[in-house]
This record gives C-alpha cells, sequence and structure tokens, in this order.
C-alpha cells in the first residue's frame, strides 16, 4: 500500500534473532500507525499482566501513514506498558528519528527479551545489527549521541534510564524526548542503550497531485494560525506561561495555589528579551517551536518545564530551571514527573534543593521513585497530584473543567495531552468554551481524546490542531494511501484506539474508581465540587457508552476489538 512500508523488524535482544514481517493491510487502515499501531501490535507480542521490567514486556517504536511526508510529521512513537503507572503507555517524540526509521522502509521496530550485556542497534535501510555498548554504558545522552550519529539519527537512554529512575524517558537527536511512563526505565531493563536509524528511501503517495494540493490547504491554514504563527513561532510553548497565570490556573507550591506572583522571569516575552533565541524545528515543520540559546547553545526549557520547576516549587530562578533542563535532558528524564516529585518532596520536607539534581539521574534521591510511591513511603497520598501514577501537567483541573474531565479519564495516567481541552478553554481553538462550566464538557472531551489519537497516529504533532481538524487530516491520508478516508473515519479511528487502550488497562486492574483526581483538587480554595466531577464523569461514560469505566461488548463489537475484551 502506498504510503506504509508495510513492514515491522522484530528483534529479539535474548537470543540476538531479526526478523522482518509484513504487517497485516486491516491493522494499516484500522490503526493507521504511531500510537494506535504500537497499542495493537502489543496485543499481538505480549499481554496486559506483563510485568514492566520482565524482558517479556515489548518495547515497540511505531510511526505513521503521514511521517516524512506531511508538514510536521518528523514523529514517532514508543509504546509500552509503564513501569510507573502500570498502564497501556505512548509516548511520541519528535527531530528526525522518526523520518529517518520511515525511509529505512519499517513502520514499526518491535524490541523483544533482554540482552545479556549492554548494546545498541543499528539500523539502516534493509540492513539490521545488534552491537556492544559496554563502552556506551554509563554514559548520558550528549555524549552517547555524539559517538554514534555518524551512523544515524540516535535515540537513546542515559543513566537515568540504565540505573531505574521510574520516569526515565527515551532521547532523540539530543534534546527530543519519548518522556513520560518510565519507557526509558524499560529500555534500559533491556541492557539496550540505543537505536540509530538511517534510511534512504522516501516512501510513495498514491495520488500526487491530491496530496500536493491538500499540502498546500493544510500549510495555509497553519501558517494563518495566530497561536502557531505569532505564539509558537515567537515565543515557543513558554508563550503559554502568561495567561495560564493570568488566569489563575498555574499550579503552585504543589498544587496549594494556582497563581505564581513572582514570574516576571518566567514569562515568553520575558525570555524573548532576555536573550538572543534560536528557534529549531522536528523535520518538515514551518512553526520550529523548540527554542535555544544562540550564544551558548543551550536548550531553553519548554513550558511545563518552567513551570515543573518554577512556579510549583515556588523558583523564580529561570536560569535554574534551565540548569535543571539540560540535566534532565542529558541524564533522559521527564522534566514534568520529575517537577512535580520534587514540588511534593519539599512539601514533606520542607526543603529542596537544585543544586545537586544529578544525583535524581544516579537513582541517589527519593525523588527518582515518582510522586505515588514517595506519597506511598511517606503515607501522604492526600498530597500527591497524579492519576493512576502519572503525575499531572502545568493546568490546574479547578479552574478548567474540561482539562480537569480529560485528566480523569486518561487512558496512560493524569496526562494533559489525551484530549488537551486547554485549546478550546485558554487559546480558543477551535473555539474559547466557559472553562467553568460542566455543560457539553464530557461529549468534546470525548470528541477530542479520539481526535488526538487518530493524531499521534498519523503521526502528527498535536498543535497541528490549533489550525486544522479532521477533515484537512483525512485529505491527506487519502492521497497519501489511496484509500478513502473521510473525517468521521478520522474520528473512528481514534476511538478504536481509546477503546483498546483501555481493554488493556481493565485487563491489567484498573477501573472506573481509577477515572478520578487528586484529593487536593476535591478540597480547599477553588475546589472542585465532587458531585460536580461525579455528573461529568457519568455523562462522559455514556457518551463513550462504558458501564462505570468498562466498553460495553457491543461498543467494542461495533468498533471491530471485541475480541480483545476478555472481562
Amino acid at each position: 500500500m502506498a504510503a506504509w512500508t508495510g513492514k515491522m523488524a522484530i528483534i529479539n535482544l535474548a537470543d540476538q534473532k531479526i526478523r522482518v514481517e509484513r504487517i497485516p493491510d486491516d491493522i494499516l487502515k484500522n490503526f493507521l500507525g504511531g500510537r494506535g499501531l504500537g497499542v495493537r501490535l502489543f496485543f499481538e507480542f505480549s499481554r496486559p499482566e506483563i510485568d514492566p521490567l520482565s524482558p517479556e514486556n515489548p518495547l515497540i517504536f511505531t510511526v505513521g501513514p503521514l511521517t516524512g511526508l506531511a508538514p510536521m510529521s518528523g514523529r514517532h512513537s514508543v509504546v509500552s506498558k509503564s513501569p510507573l503507572t502500570g498502564t497501556i503507555f505512548d509516548s511520541n517524540s519528535g527531530g528526525n528519528w522518526g523520518k529517518e526509521l520511515k525511509y529505512a522502509g519499517y513502520d514499526a521496530v518491535v524490541v523483544l527479551g533482554k540482552a545479556s550485556e549492554p548494546v545498541f542497534l543499528s539500523i539502516e535501510d534493509e540492513n539490521i545489527d545488534i552491537y556492544p555498548a559496554n563502552s556506551l554504558w554509563g554514559k548520558n545522552v550528549r555524549e552517547t549521541t555524539k559517538l554514534l550519529e555518524n551512523k544515524g539519527s540516535v535515540a537513546c537512554i542515559g543513566r537515568a534510564g540504565e540505573r531505574g529512575v521510574m520516569f526515565a524517558s527515551i532521547m532523540n537527536d539530543y534534546t527530543h524526548a519519548a518522556g513520560r511512563g518510565g519507557l526509558g526505565y524499560v529500555m534500559g531493563s533491556k541492557n539496550l542503550k540505543a537505536i540509530v536509524v538511517k534510511g534512504h528511501t522516501r516512501p510513495e503517495v498514491a495520488d500526487k497531485e491530491e496530496f500536493k494540493t491538500a499540502m498546500y490547504e493544510f500549510t495555509r491554514l497553519l501558517e494563518a494560525s495566530p497561536p502557531l504563527n505569532k505564539g509558537l513561532r515567537v515565543f515557543g510553548t513558554a508563550m503559554l506561561f502568561e495567561i495560564v497565570n493570568y488566569l489563575e490556573v498555574l499550579p503552585t507550591d504543589n498544587f496549594n495555589r494556582s497563581h505564581f506572583e513572582d514570574s516576571k522571569e518566567l514569562t515568553g516575552d520575558a525570555i524573548f528579551h532576555s536573550r538572543k533565541i534560536k528557534s529549531e524545528g522536528c523535520w518538515g515543520c514551518p512553526i520550529k517551536c523548540k527554542k535555544k540559546d544562540a550564544i551558548s547553545g543551550t536548550e531553553l526549557p519548554e513550558y511545563e518545564t518552567i513551570w515543573a520547576f518554577g512556579p510549583n516549587i515556588e523558583n523564580p530562578d529561570y536560569e535554574k530551571i534551565v540548569r535543571v533542563n539540560r540535566i534532565c535532558n542529558d541524564y533522559g528524564m521527564d522534566t514534568i514527573s520529575a517537577g512535580v516529585t520534587t514540588a511534593l518532596y519539599r512539601e514533606l520536607k520542607k526543603e529542596v534543593s537544585l543544586e545537586n539534581f544529578e544525583d535524581v539521574g544516579e537513582n541517589r534521591h527519593e525523588i527518582a521513585m515518582g510522586t505515588k510511591r514517595l506519597a506511598e513511603k511517606y503515607a501522604a497520598e492526600k498530597l500527591a497530584i497524579h492519576i493512576k501514577g502519572l503525575e499531572l501537567a502545568g493546568y490546574d483541573p479547578r479552574g478548567l473543567y474540561g482539562q480537569a474531565l480529560s485528566y480523569a479519564t486518561s487512558n496512560r495516567g493524569g496526562c494533559h495531552l489525551r484530549a488537551y481541552m486547554v485549546a478550546p478553554e485558554i487559546i480558543g481553538k477551535p473555539k474559547l468554551i466557559h472553562r467553568l462550566s460542566p455543560e457539553g464538557k464530557a461529549g468534546l472531551v470525548v470528541i477530542f481524546q479520539n481526535l488526538n489519537a487518530a493524531v499521534d497516529s498519523l503521526i502528527i504533532c498535536k498543535f497541528s490542531t490549533f489550525a486544522v481538524s479532521e477533515v484537512e487530516f483525512s485529505k491527506l491520508l487519502r492521497a497519501a494511501t489511496g484509500i478513502n478516508y473521510r473525517g468521521e473515519d478520522i474520528l473512528r479511528i481514534g476511538e478504536r484506539i481509546y477503546n483498546l487502550e483501555r481493554i488493556f488497562n481493565i485487563r491489567a486492574g484498573f477501573s472506573g474508581k481509577d477515572d478520578t483526581l487528586p484529593e487536593k483538587i476535591f478540597r480547599g480554595e477553588n475546589a472542585l465540587a465532587k458531585d460536580l466531577f461525579k455528573r461529568m464523569l457519568d455523562e462522559y461514560y455514556e457518551f463513550r457508552e462504558w458501564e462505570n469505566g468498562v466498553p460495553r461488548k457491543e461498543k467494542l463489537k461495533k468498533l471491530g476489538i471485541d475480541r480483545f475484551a476478555r472481562f
């Protein structure tokens, strides 16, 4: 089929056997790629009950039908069972690595087993090799990448992944992260240090003229979008800081408050005017939201990192945040989980220091265990900010009712990106809605979750949804693949993926009781009323056709995934 390569490489590190197989056409048509393909393949190669750190837990790298073809498509997904949450987990990352994998001729790489000693993988077109990595073990991301980049684009772990930090990331192209969920720890548990990829063949599209027209329309809408063109392009994601703080939905002091007074150094405008900024972007991106210091070359933190190591620990010093961000990227650590766990530790111990944050990356500090486990150790669950083990991001659900519902019902835990209701509730995309009203939120959250599941599977940057809808995505996909996808098909595919993830979690031991919010959100100043939240949740279940958080068999049958439901 056009756009897809139709191939997956299956690599068993235990016996070093490598085979290449065809991916059935119906799987590609119904799950696309990226997140959806990874989740679907997980059911082929493992089971929900698996221990995340068992050698039998697969680590699956995937790209999508639009990867390396469309604007904002230089991304890839990594799917596995998370050691941090125990849920099915996908994490996606930008840069160039995904494009290289696609051009090498693969839609997926499935890594099985555990190597007897450290290794790295080299993939160049049809050549796949396993090399010893003893000399790389113990090195951090920058040094590892520098040593391997002559072979291609590098995805690797730093010492955090080697040493069992619960929120270890997989880093590619130096500073791009498949963060959240601790999949870097899964990679480290397999003694897999890095995967280097290089490809030389751009996939063909089915209809070049139609694809060219769809590309033009897609790019025109991106360029016409103020949040993209005048916000992210100029300031990066730091553009969000000032408006989130102004609306008093900026979590401060471990979610004890929702506004940070001492913020003058942390706004996008302040950062833009205090240093010379260089913009960089992922492959095929006209926006280039990633920012660096043009003089020092230091990567500058994203909004979430500024928030997590700024207001959430009451730190107004931007330079400290820049330093910790660089440490996290080099060790390979998710900055949201690291920052939120730091905030809990600070509330428990009444102190925190960022001076020796390398200790966290070395797993020599309690922060390395993550919020859920740290709270359990000190019997402080009422202070902990997580859902299903995953720390919340920098948007206070007490002032964003749609985002609150999205957090609670996220399949991978307290993730802000499953629906990203920040877009309509703060940014006004596709239109501004009342953030403190529960009316209509359940249906919107379902639609946004389905759309984002599909976007994560195409796989295109979610920022594109500030400008385009499922209609534009379907036009690109139809022209690329030659299959008559419509806008409603995009949403139905997302719904199929979301329900399959929910099946996994139910079989792994989760239930509707886990679709809740941290206790802090239901008490204190501006608390979210439990009865109001319960009403939104019940409406959400009805829209989903779920019973107390469990998909009804009739729904799963309509989606064609009922055979996976063994409950």
